[in-house]
């Protein structure tokens, strides 16, 4: 999984280069291009990585639960 993560990355993070470059010489779709890539980095990349974050209950120490509040009381 963190193989296809670093993969997604780098093809997204080539993707908006090349919309940066296609906005600089005014190409009519640079637009679309750009949006594109942040609606795929948005929607694909994103809950990816948030998946691939969470997955094995790393959160749960971040999370506050009754015993956690009884003690700072």
């Amino acid at each position: 999984m963190t193989t296809v993560l670093k993969i997604l990355a780098i093809i997204f993070v080539l993707w908006m280069l090349i919309g940066v470059y296609l906005v600089n010489i005014q190409h009519p779709k640079a637009q679309v291009v750009m949006g594109l890539g942040v609606f795929f980095m948005a929607f694909i990349l994103m809950p990816a990585f948030i998946y691939h974050r969470y997955k094995d209950g790393k959160y749960k120490k971040y999370i506050m639960n009754q015993e956690d509040k009884k003690k700072t009381e």
